[in-house]
């Protein structure tokens, strides 16, 4: 059963990284959503720190996972390892295939930002790019060599969360039992801030893409699935924990750059986002109501179709508007067309091509 609260908040995420992502090269301060707040450009402020909505999706995956592990083996001990893994495979290859082929076949139009690009001044071969892709190991080449392929970049945080993933069922298995996965959990949380510090600023982009610098975030999100198997309704004033929490979250999101406070920002993102997950997980059966929520809970449930997609469609806007000789009347226009695009695109791709395939590897390969 969806939670659609949960859906919702990925719904906000997602839309925090297209308008990030559309504003990197359709800078929209020349605008009127340029007007000036507190300082800064209104576009800037609410553009910039788009990375935070991957974060917010590594707390939502990390609870989701865990939850859904309990609801199936009754304990995370207990965790069957083979259906665990089809079923990652399952939601991830798909997509992540039909990405690779997407991006292969514009490339082969020597279309600019599909084909591979040496930012450091290192040429990287595309093999090597796509072989990275499916060794989910594409955040480290970024990090090595730059954001070499436009369109394949995203798949940095998709390496992460399935690192993450391979050794889930094995942490599960071996230390599930006792406090042990609790223990390693926590672990991770408090050597993610240090890591982001040791690398804090560089240019590598190592404070973001690395493993260590986004485990934190998925860590929370376990740690809450499993505590909010055992507190249900243990939340008082609840519209005022998430009110408040809200408030916080959107605090810190305008403060300042992600880059400019990564070593704890990104923590206590995910910690505030935890929270609201634990909140939004005491009432799985919600229901939205208003048009507004409807149709976040539509984005959200897309998301990850979404998040892997959307740069082939402003790529291709690239190639038609180059974004330096775009002019501001040009890129309000643009905005609207993209998110469309984008819902458009995954729209079709989540009915009649992930979905289908997700559910017919599960019922080729999993027994129940």
């Amino acid at each position: 059963m969806r939670n659609y609260k949960i859906d919702l908040l990925r719904g906000i995420s997602i839309l925090l990284v297209l308008l990030h992502h559309f504003n990197i090269p359709y800078k929209l301060h020349d605008t009127f959503l340029g007007v000036q707040v507190f300082g800064e450009s209104f576009s800037t402020l609410i553009a910039r720190n788009g990375n935070y909505g991957v974060t917010m999706f590594f707390v939502i995956s990390g609870f989701l996972i865990t939850q859904h592990t309990l609801q199936r083996s009754g304990t995370l001990a207990q965790i069957k390892l083979k259906d665990f893994y089809i079923r990652r495979i399952a939601r991830i290859f798909p997509c992540l295939v039909l990405l690779v082929v997407m991006v292969t076949c514009l490339g082969a139009l020597d279309l600019k930002p599909f084909m591979n690009q040496a930012p450091n001044g290192v040429e990287v071969s595309y093999g090597l790019t796509v072989f990275s892709a499916f060794g989910f190991w594409m955040n480290q080449l970024i990090i090595e060599y730059g954001w070499v392929n436009y369109a394949l970049g995203v798949l940095w945080s998709l390496s992460v969360e399935e690192v993450f993933y391979l050794a889930f069922p094995l942490l599960c298995w071996g230390l599930g039992r006792g406090k042990g996965l609790i223990l390693f959990l926590l672990a991770v949380i408090c050597y993610a801030p240090y890591f982001r510090w040791l690398h804090f600023g560089e240019e590598s982009g190592a404070y973001l893409y690395h493993y260590f610098s986004s485990f934190d975030g998925i860590a929370m999100g376990c740690l809450t699935a499993i505590y909010a198997q055992h507190f249900k309704g243990a939340i008082h004033n609840q519209k005022m924990i998430i009110t408040m929490t809200v408030f916080l979250m959107m605090v810190l999101y305008l403060y300042a750059p992600i880059k400019e406070v990564s070593t704890w920002g990104i923590s206590v993102f995910a910690l505030l986002t935890a929270l609201l997950v634990f909140c939004f997980a005491q009432e799985p059966k919600a229901e939205p109501v208003s048009y507004t929520a409807k149709s976040l809970v539509w984005i959200g449930q897309r998301s990850y179709e979404m998040y892997l997609f959307h740069l082939i469609i402003l790529g291709l806007m690239k190639v038609v508007y180059l974004p330096k000789e775009t002019v501001s009347v040009e890129k309000l226009m643009l905005l609207p067309i993209y998110l469309i695009a984008v819902f458009i695109l995954s729209w079709l791709i989540e009915k009649y091509y992930s979905t289908t395939l997700n559910v017919k590897i599960r019922k080729r390969w999993i027994k129940s």
